[in-house]
């Protein structure tokens, strides 16, 4: 019995089939090579010959051979007459075995049979796939991976951990598939840190069809240990360098990284400044000391001098940290129309300037059925620290359940972290006139400070269906400092994903508030809670949920919401959803946690721009049906 061997150098695949006791004998010619040849294949056939194929194996190898056999392709060919039909069936059993063995079964039993008894002829191929080969020994020999002199001193690598990550494991079926994709990892693994010109120079699988054994032997070489170097910055005109270098938390004689590149890369691109960015770590600087010195070497060499390579890699230079941008216009104008059931029909026109006094100006005029709003924001450059600082002014008038707010804001904000986790400092000056349909018109001022942290663990931002998210404020105007009322204030909200099965999703979503004060009159109505809409409780109007007022609805000084939906994904981006909301909004926490209740169904819909969301809703306390659209992941 012979053995089938498959070896790669340099990570090239070569697959050398031994004959052994039983195996039918290979047809010469190839059948597609037979169709195009075949003297018939020359002539115009009245009809080409129709056939049908039907595979008995099992599990999924009768998939693997529908589609990849020859007999499969060639269905439907105008060339196919019962002479071409005869050769495919001939190569079949030889073809089907190779393909098999990519499954790991290298000792099958293949029969075919042409049934002609119908008014076409079914080929027919019978396959019992005999036992599987499992692996019996894996070999992994790691070369190098030793610092690089004088940085002896450096964390050694951790070459255990990455042969513990090894995917295919004694007593496991052999694939090629898992072969092929545990090298990828294996290698991938390596190069993403430390060792980017790491490589495979030598891989093999060999099978034993008799014991139904796999030996697998896998020689991997580090490369020299590269480090990142200094920054060379590319590309910019009109922005100063500190954009880019407040953003550089990569420091000179840092490990190479990876994910260290791509995450300086996502936070140049999310500055705005630039059309494109590409961030890359120069390995032309490597090879090009690396062919000097071979130069070198082989000169010594013709001249007859000895040379002697040192038992150890002399130290790799540093590699230089290239930013390449494209800077965006600095000046943009853009306007748009929309639509929210919560606040009615919308149109917003937006005027970007990326260069004012070294900032970024973003302002936009937004022209709402139930709200009206203009605001100015001046951004900084991110800080060394990583801080990100802003300033600004806003107006917003708002109608909504018979309370009219006419709101003006000066504030200067702090923001720092990551997506991950995201905290933020705000400092604000509101003056508020505000009138209740039936009641006289009051005016506050208030001067509260702010701090609110964000806590994110999703597997996507954009359609998370695994994970939560965590926010938290707490902040007040404690001082008796342009304020009329002094008041303290804290809210929190959180959302949850869970996947339930193979197509579900289940998403569990709460929020809640308290404000403390002497007096609620002199608070600013942005600081009190109300519940009821899109993202609250669905089945009531926005903001419908709170204290009565005459015949309006004001803000109370307590909320708790409450929300569970099922989605079902019947097709990739599209999803059916049922949901059950509950809360309430009220100046005592006893009416507060009275919640008054929504339910219903919706559609989803995975968009380029974000998930898609339509709701019909029955609003219990209401005894009324309310439909709801949003876009995207608000939180």
């Amino acid at each position: 019995m012979g053995q089938l061997t498959l070896a790669a150098a340099g990570g090239a695949i070569l697959l050398f089939p031994i004959a052994h006791a039983g195996a039918q004998e290979a047809v010469q010619e190839r059948p597609q090579d037979a169709v195009a040849d075949s003297p018939a294949s020359t002539e115009a056939a009245p009809a080409p010959l129709q056939y049908e194929v039907k595979v008995n194996a099992p599990g999924d190898l009768d998939e693997l051979l529908e589609k990849n056999l020859d007999l499969e392709r060639f269905r439907g060919n105008p060339r196919m007459d019962r002479e071409q039909l005869r050769r495919l069936v001939r190569a079949t059993p030889e073809e089907a075995k190779n393909l098999i063995a990519t499954a790991g079964y290298y000792t099958p039993v293949v029969t075919v049979r042409v049934d002609t008894t119908g008014a076409k002829p079914v080929v027919i191929v019978d396959v019992d796939p005999g036992q599987p080969a499992t692996i019996d020994k894996v070999e992994l020999e790691l070369r190098g991976f030793d610092p690089t002199p004088p940085l002896a001193a450096s964390e050694p690598y951790d070459t255990e951990a990455l042969k513990r990550s090894w995917a295919l494991k004694t007593g496991s079926v052999f694939r090629q598939s898992d072969w092929e994709a545990a090298k990828r990892a294996l290698l991938r693994e390596v190069v993403q840190t430390r060792y980017p010109r790491a490589q495979l120079v030598d891989t093999q699988a060999v099978v034993d069809p008799e014991t139904h054994k796999v030996s697998l032997l896998v020689v991997l070489d580090s490369g020299p240990e590269l480090r990142f170097g200094e920054l060379r910055i590319e590309g910019l005109k009109r922005y100063p360098e500190a954009i880019i270098r407040n953003l550089d938390k990569i420091r000179p004689g840092e490990y190479y990284s990876e994910s260290a590149l791509q995450s300086f890369q996502a936070r140049l691109q999310d500055t705005g400044y630039f059309a494109s960015v590409e961030v890359s770590a120069d390995m032309s600087s490597i090879l090009g000391e690396q062919i000097e010195a071979g130069q070198e070497s082989q000169a010594a060499e013709a001249e007859g001098a000895s040379v002697t390579k040192p038992a150890n890699r002399g130290p790799a230079p540093l590699l230089p940290l290239v930013v390449r941008v494209t800077e965006n216009k600095q000046q943009n104008v853009s306007a748009g129309l929309g639509f929210s059931t919560n606040t009615g029909n919308r149109a917003q026109l937006n005027y970007d300037n990326l260069n004012v006094w070294g900032t970024r100006f973003k302002s936009a005029i937004t022209m709402e059925t139930k709200k009206q709003a203009a605001h100015a924001n001046f951004y900084f450059p991110t800080t060394e620290r990583g801080y990100n600082d802003s300033a600004g002014a806003s107006f917003e008038r708002s109608d909504i359940s018979n309370e009219i707010t006419a709101v003006t804001t000066i504030s200067a904000k702090r923001n720092w972290g990551g997506t991950n986790l995201e905290r933020s400092l705000t400092f604000e000056f509101l003056s508020e006139d505000k009138t209740v349909v039936g009641l006289e018109q009051t005016r506050s001022k208030s001067l509260p400070l702010t701090y609110a942290i964000t806590k994110r663990s999703l597997d996507s931002l954009l359609f998370p269906t695994k994970g939560y998210v965590i926010n938290a404020q707490v902040g007040g105007a404690l001082l008796p400092v342009l304020t009329d009322e002094r008041f303290v204030r804290v809210a929190g909200k959180a959302v949850y994903y869970r996947p339930l099965g193979e197509k579900g999703e289940l998403i569990v979503r709460g929020e809640m508030g308290a404000l403390g004060s002497k007096e609620k009159r002199g608070v600013p109505a942005v600081y009190l809670f109300r519940a009821g809409g899109d993202q609250s409780v669905r089945g009531y109007a926005y903001q419908e949920l709170g204290v009565k007022e005459g015949d309006a609805t004001v803000g109370g000084r307590y909320m708790l919401t409450g929300s569970a939906e099922y989605q079902y994904w019947f097709k990739p981006k599209w999803a059916i959803a049922a949901f059950y909301d509950a809360g309430n909004a009220a100046d005592t926490v006893k009416v507060a946690m009275t919640p008054k209740s929504g339910y219903g169904l919706g559609g989803r819909y995975k968009s380029p721009v974000g998930p898609i969301n339509v709701d019909v809703a029955y609003g219990h306390a209401v005894h009324a049906y309310r439909l709801h659209f949003s876009l995207g992941f608000t939180f």
